[in-house]
């Protein structure tokens, strides 16, 4: 599986917490074989039902070469799943009026990341949130120059660059770059150093309560992070923390969680507390999960994507969610608001997508049948 192939969830009624647990935990047994026969060294998993964990656990080992068992307090990189996380602040700053979700970027920063393009001038947030904006490829390369390949808002193209852009955008409004300290990345393109990872500290993660959670640069209880491995179950070494990759790929995959944590932030989504200074309002958490584009259409099995988050639609529910991969790490998190319930699946490895595409359906239909 990958960010355009998503896992068919499609559950009928619902069962009580008490019932979800009793059968969520038969499965407890067939994970280290899930893991054995995938050679995947480890995994940690959250799920939660009418907003309480009901299921927390960790399998396998943290790195082969030590052998240390995963628990729930592991740490993984969050990878993609970072995304919905910054749109969260993005959104904050939107209820702030610091900018809107429809005005184009050009007009809070001088950047500009395509020269001779003027349809540059038309990609606002909001097209960037829903992948909508037009930006390809995925990640630039020597071979492959970014570029818009399509009008913004036209149709639907997955952009870790546009992430990075709106990223760049609101560190010119709220940040701070350091222009001493700067590096090459893909193509060429120079990133300076910035303070995103104090900013997304700051104004979402602790006010979330995820104690758990943090950024490459300023996040390193070492003793509790898995390692990464390849697809032969290889260690591979831990990812960089410069400042300058931070401000590359912070708000497309810079996080460090743990399933508990980030399964809080997905409850805070479905069964939020009181707007305040760092909480959303009602309406900006609808807004996040109503579909803005189409990706996929079928009788039975929808996909859209709307402000930071992959939306699904089943004949009775619909869910919303994200995977990721990072070298190392793959994981899934998915939730129904209907019955305020959810999962997150972390795992240390290459090979984790085979392993999560065997669990998370499981998952879901004990949950939801």
């Amino acid at each position: 599986m990958n960010r355009r192939t998503f896992l068919r969830l499609l559950p009928a009624a619902s069962l009580s917490s008490a019932q979800s647990q009793s059968q969520l935990k038969n499965l407890e047994t067939q994970i280290p074989t899930f893991l054995k026969s995938n050679n995947v060294p480890g995994l940690s998993l959250a799920v939660f039902k009418n907003s309480q964990i009901i299921w927390l656990q960790g399998f396998g080992v943290t790195d082969r070469a030590s052998g240390a068992p995963v628990d729930s307090n592991t740490l993984f990189e969050a990878a993609s799943m970072s995304k919905p996380v910054f749109a969260y602040l993005v959104l904050k700053l939107c209820e702030q009026r610091t900018l809107s979700l429809d005005t184009p970027l050009t007009t809070y920063t001088s950047r500009r990341i395509i020269e001779g393009d003027p349809r540059i001038n038309r990609i606002t947030a909001r097209h960037i949130l829903s992948h909508s904006s037009g930006l390809v490829p995925d990640w630039r390369s020597p071979d492959q120059p970014l570029r818009i390949a399509f009008n913004p808002g036209e149709r639907w193209s997955y952009s870790g660059e546009g992430y990075c852009y709106l990223q760049s955008v609101i560190t010119d409004l709220i940040g701070h770059t350091d222009p001493k300290q700067c590096d090459q990345f893909e193509a060429g393109v120079k990133v300076c150093a910035t303070d995103f990872g104090e900013t997304m500290e700051s104004r979402v993660i602790k006010p979330l309560g995820m104690t758990s959670s943090g950024y490459t640069l300023n996040f390193k209880p070492a003793k509790r992070r898995a390692r990464p491995h390849d697809a032969n179950g290889n260690p591979l070494p831990y990812g960089t923390s410069r400042a300058t990759d931070l401000a590359r790929y912070g708000a497309a995959g810079g996080l460090i969680t743990t399933p508990a944590d980030y399964a809080k932030f997905l409850m805070q989504i479905i069964d939020p507390k009181p707007q305040d200074d760092h909480h959303l309002s009602a309406a900006s958490l609808r807004e996040m999960t109503t579909p803005q584009i189409e990706v996929s259409k079928a009788d039975d099995y929808t996909i859209a994507w709307g402000l930071g988050w992959r939306i699904a639609r089943t004949p009775k529910r619909v869910y919303f969610g994200h995977d990721g991969a990072n070298p190392g790490f793959q994981c899934i998190a998915e939730a129904c608001a209907a019955d305020r319930s959810g999962f997150v699946l972390m795992t240390n490895s290459d090979n984790g997508m085979k392993v999560l595409e065997k669990l998370a359906p499981e998952i879901s239909k004990r949950l939801h049948s």
